[in-house]
């Protein structure tokens, strides 16, 4: 499945995904953002800025560059917030736009030991418990 870059959550930047996170900044080439839905502490994803379906896509020295911001952004987290471990998920079964959702995963937390859920819809932040997450990442970053 190859979609419209027109018609693109990410390509069109736009009140739907701005609904679902929030920016934190540019990396070298790519976007990272803090997930709204917070079931799993400090989520995040990283979407490459170009409008490619996968990581196969790209040319080695492109693939090399959005890796090392994926892994950028799991260092921050693992910093920031400890987990025992970060999941990787790169799906894109309904929005070909290559982008990792990165989900930390605690010790008796939600979903320990197996996948996480994409989108639980149970914990939801105040601005300022969004701001204060992402200023942890930051100052990793």
């Amino acid at each position: 499945m190859h979609s419209n870059p027109k018609e693109c959550l990410y390509c069109q930047n736009n009140e739907t995904l701005h609904n679902l996170m929030i920016e934190i900044q540019h990396l070298s080439v790519s976007r990272v953002f803090l997930f709204k839905e917070q079931t799993y502490r400090g989520r995040c994803l990283v979407a490459y800025d170009g409008h490619v379906n996968d990581l196969n896509e790209l040319s080695d020295e492109q693939r090399n560059a959005f890796m090392g911001d994926v892994a950028r952004v799991t260092r921050a987290m693992q910093q920031a917030f400890n987990p025992e471990k970060i999941n990787y998920g790169a799906y894109s079964d309904k929005l070909s736009h290559l982008h990792f959702h990165l989900a930390p995963k605690y010790v008796d937390g939600p979903d320990y030991g197996g996948t996480f859920q994409m989108n639980p819809g149970k914990v939801y932040l105040s601005d300022a418990e969004y701001q204060d997450l992402i200023a942890q990442i930051k100052k990793y970053l």
